[in-house]
């Protein structure tokens, strides 16, 4: 029973820290929404368990419910791939306001006016790039929100 005890904590400790999003270390979710205590382990493996258990975080997270944000547009596969693999060239070419990656990515987003489309990234760099450890998903919400 002992082993049992242990193994189960050690996945809920796993797991919370592999669903960290939203809610600090646990992700959004049923769980974080019913339990909003998070000050102590067992209650963030409460909370995980929860979400683990009914599976509701990626309903919360394609609908923007249950304290999953939704993201702000909705991007195909290929450029979400392209801005992942290609985010440092991407900062400097935004930068500088022109460039392959970003004649590449204006594609991928079926961009009419290139133009307008790169005076902007440059325009709004430090809304884009909000830090150094920025995430392919944020970038992209930035790029909507300033640009799109």
């Amino acid at each position: 029973m002992k082993k049992i005890l242990v193994s189960l904590a050690a996945v809920v400790a796993l797991s919370s820290s592999m669903m960290a999003n939203v809610n600090n270390q646990t992700g959004c979710g049923l769980g974080s929404m019913i339990i909003k205590d998070d000050s102590t382990a067992i209650m963030l493996a409460l909370q995980a368990t929860t979400n683990g258990i009914f599976g509701n975080q990626t309903f919360g997270i394609t609908s923007g419910t249950l304290g999953c944000e939704k993201t702000k547009f909705v991007m195909n596969e290929r450029a979400q791939e392209f801005v992942a693999s290609n985010m440092d060239q991407l900062a400097k070419e935004i930068a500088i306001g022109h460039g392959e990656s970003i004649d590449t990515l204006a594609e991928l987003l079926e961009i009419s006016d290139k133009a307008t489309f790169c005076a902007s990234l440059q325009e709004n760099y430090n809304k884009i790039y909000t830090s150094q450890n920025v995430e392919m998903a944020d970038v992209l919400d930035n790029i909507s929100a300033t640009t799109l």
